[in-house]
């Protein structure tokens, strides 16, 4: 039986609220509750989302990458 304090999934451990692996366009659609993946897709082609890159055919983002996108769409978001 697991404890409260370990997390469901071994492989992923929370670190500032993200996954401590590289995100997935799905995780994204989890994420920031968008309608579909042909979002983060359309994202990528506009330049306007969050970087990502490919690992064969998989596109994944660095966490680090998406929380700092993050913070500069809420900074602009504050500002406007």
């Amino acid at each position: 039986m697991a404890t409260t304090d370990e997390p469901a999934d071994p492989r992923v451990a929370l670190r500032g609220g993200l996954p401590d692996r590289y995100l997935t366009p799905e995780d994204l659609v989890t994420m920031f509750s968008l309608p579909s993946v042909e979002t983060v897709y359309q994202w990528r082609r506009k330049r306007i989302g969050p970087p990502g890159f490919r690992v064969g055919r998989y596109v994944r983002f660095n966490p680090a990458a998406v929380r700092a996108w993050e913070a500069e769409r809420t900074a602009l978001e504050d500002a406007a």
